[in-house]
């Protein structure tokens, strides 16, 4: 890291030691020297455009693409998804970008990962931290996708404060294995980004089956890091026999009930830490699940309120980063997590969460997944409370009654709905729209 004058200051890229091992792709191992040459390669051969839509399914050409589109100055565009009609969108509201693909092109202007020359002493310029590099989108899970600008200073001070709060120098050179895309917030700071500034190695794959997450962690060296979600751990702990142990366990996207994350360190062998953020104010806090309640916000990130809430800001943070749930202070720097405002519902005069009621459906035995949600509201009429579930050994009736046991009935979903699969993307979400779809189907059938 260069430090220059106040208010000018750079970071480099990579933060790796040479001669360390930045990444594992195809069972090659890639040094820090041989990723910069790479970086200086593709950034002489990418077009001039202002935009980049890295599309680049392999992690390694994706964090080759993103250094050499900061090297250009170009700012990456990380969308939540890349249906044909999220591209359509992307490319009206920003209409310089193309995208890097190294698979199935999509229909844009895009330029395809080539093989790259070697080239001698290629050294990377460090980045201005005030250097635009990222839009992100988020989920769209209650609306239209939102974008969020960063620039490269709060995104190195954020992966430094995790990478401390992890103890990533107690393990230097661990591989990290990871279930979530690196295009989504949580996969870009907590696989690219901690890789590229504290030391670890990342494996270049990108396994999405129980089997083959299993495989990966097999064949990774020791100290190994995975980064996963609450249904990628269900999953796997579905089979716990012979598990490979791993040394440390990150989870986010989804709040963790706290019997998964202590049988996941009884399996795994090593601890569990959760991460809380959100794609607006980037990672905020931690904390160690199966034994703790308080969340502790990273070094560089304070919480505040106003009229409107809760809101996250420091310098690891862009700017004022507005908090979607409740935020409870036990002291300074820790707190617990209230009920998300957009989380609760109100049915003739109770209130419960959302959260809660999916927690006590995913326990009933039986049940594989499943979601409340609430549907529209119509006029006057408040929208009733409605859940869709994969439980293929229960009959409908009986899982009503097991709900009725558990839960006060004036949250007994109306309808339920018994489906094959949830329309879970890549993170465990599930946008609104789709499960609406699902219920409306399941009703007109």
């Amino acid at each position: 890291m260069d430090a220059l004058a106040a208010g000018d200051a750079r970071y480099a890229i990579s933060q790796h030691a040479h001669g360390s091992v930045l990444a594992v792709q195809a069972k090659q191992r890639i040094g820090r020297s041989e990723f910069e040459r790479d970086v200086a390669a593709l950034a002489r051969l990418l077009p001039e455009h202002l935009y980049i839509l890295n599309l680049c399914t392999d992690r390694y050409r994706f964090m080759v693409g993103f250094a050499a589109a900061m090297q250009r100055r170009q700012v990456s565009l990380l969308p939540a998804s890349t249906a044909p009609g999220v591209l359509r969108e992307l490319g009206a509201d920003y209409p310089d970008v193309y995208a890097l693909v190294d698979g199935t092109p999509p229909a844009m202007e895009y330029f395809a990962y080539p093989a790259l020359p070697k080239l001698e002493g290629s050294g990377l310029l460090p980045v201005p931290e005030n250097q635009p590099v990222l839009v992100l989108f988020t989920s769209g899970s209650t609306g239209k996708p939102k974008p969020v600008p960063k620039s490269w200073g709060p995104l190195v001070q954020s992966a430094q404060a995790a990478g401390q709060r992890l103890g990533a120098a107690g393990l230097a050179g661990a591989t990290m294995i990871g279930t979530v895309p690196h295009q989504h917030s949580y996969g870009l700071e907590s696989l690219v980004l901690l890789c590229l500034q504290q030391g670890l190695t990342l494996d270049a794959a990108w396994p999405l089956y129980p089997a083959d997450i299993r495989a990966v962690i097999s064949a990774a060296p020791r100290p190994r890091i995975l980064v996963t979600t609450p249904v990628h751990l269900r999953a796997l702990l579905a089979e716990p026999e012979d598990m490979p142990p791993v040394d440390l366990i990150l989870s986010a996207t989804a709040p963790l009930p706290h019997a998964l994350a202590v049988q996941a360190e009884a399996v795994f062998g090593g601890a569990l830490v959760e991460i809380y953020g959100c794609t607006e104010a980037g990672q905020v806090a931690t904390r160690r699940s199966a034994i703790e309640r308080d969340w502790h916000c990273l070094d560089g990130v304070a919480l505040g309120e106003d009229e409107f809430g809760s809101f996250a800001y420091g310098a690891a943070v862009e700017g004022k980063a507005r908090l979607h749930d409740r935020i409870e202070r036990t002291s300074a720097k820790k707190f617990i997590l209230g009920e998300r405002s957009a989380d609760l519902v109100d049915v003739a005069g109770k209130r419960a969460s959302l959260a809660q009621l999916n927690e006590v459906l995913g326990g009933i035995p039986g049940v594989q997944d499943g979601v409340f949600l609430t549907g529209d509201s119509k006029g006057a009429q408040v929208a009733r409370l409605m859940a869709v579930v994969v439980a293929p050994g229960l009959r409908k009736a009986a899982l009503m009654q097991l709900l009725r046991e558990r839960i006060d009935a004036a949250f007994l979903p109306r309808p339920l709905v018994f489906v094959e699969a949830l329309p879970r993307n890549a993170l465990g979400k599930m946008p609104r729209g789709a499960l609406l779809d699902l219920a409306r189907a399941a009703k007109g059938a």
